[in-house]
């Protein structure tokens, strides 16, 4: 099997994975009107923890590991997002604001690993801040400064989970989620009790079948279905081959929010989307580029 080529069923259940976690932003703006922020995130990683850390044995990583990525994916990354989208960013451009991580990623890993920031990365960054500095040009009613700071929070915190379970070496990233969750779940509620109040038992006794299915949605079909199909199809596939398909997550986010929120997708952000996709398509695909035409003289 040429290992450049994904077979077309696999392609298919890629395609299905990126869809699932872009259009899963429509899914967090539906939940946030049944739920205060820091309550449905804390639902959402007790539900990622329970019942599947009784079947998924704990990796071979140490415990403060887990806790620092539990941490900062679970109240770092998904905590400022929700708080965010609950009233200052679109779910579109929340879902291609919060790729900025892999520029965030890189950083940690020049000042930790001590990695050199190379010249097509120096591109791609410039294209993505242009992106970013243009939606700050223009913020309103669908993306305001505290919105944008909290999803770039976000961002960052998210990069500094990818720093961590990077350190943890090969793992099976389902069953690392699952128990990471184990420590993200906890300072969520206590966070949700202190700042939320009564509005985490009246909104958890009120919630209609469409709140629950949107935090069933967030922990299984995020958590298990995306993370066990992706970690299958990067098991039989090079990273180079699936890593671009996430590129499309954003696309998918917006258009999604377009499609069911009725999101406009105006002129000015949809030169935000190019600029940004267009440095983080470069940060994605040049290595691949520049080795194939290495291969090639």
């Amino acid at each position: 099997m040429n290992r450049d080529a994904l077979p077309p069923l696999h392609l298919l259940l890629a395609l299905v994975v990126v869809a699932v976690w872009g259009t899963n932003f429509v899914v967090i703006k539906w939940g946030l009107a049944e739920f205060p922020p820091l309550t449905f995130a804390a639902l959402r990683f007790t539900f990622a923890v329970l019942p599947a850390v009784f079947f998924l044995k704990k990796p071979k990583v140490s415990w403060w590991n887990l806790a620092a990525y539990g941490v900062l994916i679970g109240v770092g990354q998904f905590g400022l997002l929700y708080i965010a989208m609950r009233a200052w960013i679109s779910p579109g451009l929340a879902s291609l604001v919060v790729q900025v991580q892999a520029f965030f990623t890189i950083g940690f890993a020049m000042l930790i690993a001590g990695e050199r920031l190379r010249g097509y990365q120096l591109g791609a960054l410039a294209l993505a801040a242009a992106g970013l500095g243009w939606l700050m040009i223009h913020t309103n009613a669908e993306v305001t400064p505290i919105g944008l700071g909290l999803v770039l929070c976000a961002a960052l915190a998210w990069a500094g989970g990818n720093t961590v379970q990077r350190a943890a070496g090969p793992v099976n990233m389902l069953a690392y989620v699952v128990w990471a969750s184990v420590f993200s779940a906890p300072p969520l509620l206590a966070l949700a009790l202190f700042k939320e109040g009564p509005l985490v038992m009246a909104s958890i006794r009120h919630a209609d079948l469409g709140g629950w299915a949107a935090v069933l949605w967030q922990s299984v079909g995020n958590t298990i279905f995306g993370y066990t199909a992706w970690a299958w199809l990067l098991a039989r596939h090079p990273a180079a081959t699936i890593a671009p398909l996430s590129l499309l997550v954003p696309v998918f986010g917006m258009g999604a929010s377009a499609i069911l929120l009725h999101e406009p997708l105006s002129s000015w952000k949809l030169t935000a989307a190019v600029l940004v996709l267009s440095g983080l398509a470069l940060n994605t695909l040049w290595p691949r580029f520049a080795q194939r035409r290495a291969a090639a003289a």
